[in-house]
């Protein structure tokens, strides 16, 4: 008996609502999400499969437009809560950014291609009109950015878009 998320993957740049999805089963064909930052979450549950131990694809938009997390990152969760003691089981977490968090009005982001002799201040003037906005594409992009004085050729990064 296991669970699979599949959408969204480890560190996507998400925005609201977040989709849930992939393949699981639950005892009497429910699941159970958790979406949060460990300040606020939002959760439900769902119906996935024909009923315990079949296996089946699940879809749901978690609605978090009303909740006031405080960090960029955000934790995906789907589970089964157990019929023996009400405990969580068969749990998988997902890590991901919430593109709201970033930037206000977050509607999607932009991939740009470093190529020689780009830096993060010019990519925040080009993309927008003021350098002093690199710190969003820090943030957008933790697994490739662990020094912002250091962007390589041929890095593919991501640069939120908002209103």
């Amino acid at each position: 008996m296991s669970n699979r998320i599949d959408q969204p993957r480890k560190l996507d740049l998400v925005g609201n609502p977040i989709h849930v999805g992939g393949i699981g089963t639950g005892y009497e064909a429910t699941l159970h999400y958790r979406v949060g930052d460990g300040h606020a979450e939002v959760t439900g549950h769902f119906e996935v499969g024909g009923g315990t131990g079949e296996q089946g694809q699940f879809h749901v938009a978690v609605n978090v437009g009303q909740t006031s997390f405080k960090s960029d990152q955000l934790l995906v969760q789907v589970f089964e809560v157990s019929p023996k003691d009400g405990s969580e089981i068969h749990v998988v977490t997902v890590p991901v950014l919430y593109g709201p968090r970033i930037t206000p009005g977050y509607h999607g982001y932009r991939e740009h291609k470093v190529v020689k002799g780009d830096t993060l201040s010019t990519l925040a003037k080009t993309y927008y009109g003021d350098a002093s906005r690199y710190q969003l594409i820090v943030r957008a992009n933790p697994d490739q950015i662990t020094d912002p004085d250091r962007i390589a050729p041929g890095q593919v990064l991501r640069v939120p878009i908002g209103s």
